[in-house]
């Protein structure tokens, strides 16, 4: 059984010295996919701001973390992801430490 072994990595084919690393082919700016979660970051922030609501600026949160982690463009998304970060720790602020929100029912 190893000298099956020997015999078949001695007519290996392959050329290990002829191996090169792989490069990744350069992409422009322009041609980057969208980042959909930096998009959806922004969306939900500016919803958790406006209309108080701490779902949508938890969700906010998460998606500026998916959206940092996936980043490929460092000079346009980190400002897409600063933005949408702020306004989703301006909307968690005003939910939890603002005034509370008036409540449907009339008091009596």
């Amino acid at each position: 059984m190893s000298s099956h072994n020997n015999s078949s990595s001695a007519n290996d084919p392959r050329q290990p010295s002829a191996a090169k690393p792989y490069v990744a082919p350069m992409i422009s700016p322009q041609d980057l996919p969208v980042d959909y979660a930096g998009f959806i970051a922004v969306v939900f922030g500016v919803a958790g701001v406006m209309f108080r609501y701490k779902l949508c600026s938890w969700l906010a949160i998460i998606f500026c973390a998916q959206s940092l982690a996936n980043m490929r463009n460092v000079e346009n998304d980190l400002k897409q992801i600063s933005m949408a970060t702020m306004f989703a720790i301006m909307g968690l602020v005003t939910n939890y430490f603002g005034p509370s929100r008036p409540s449907s029912q009339a008091q009596k």
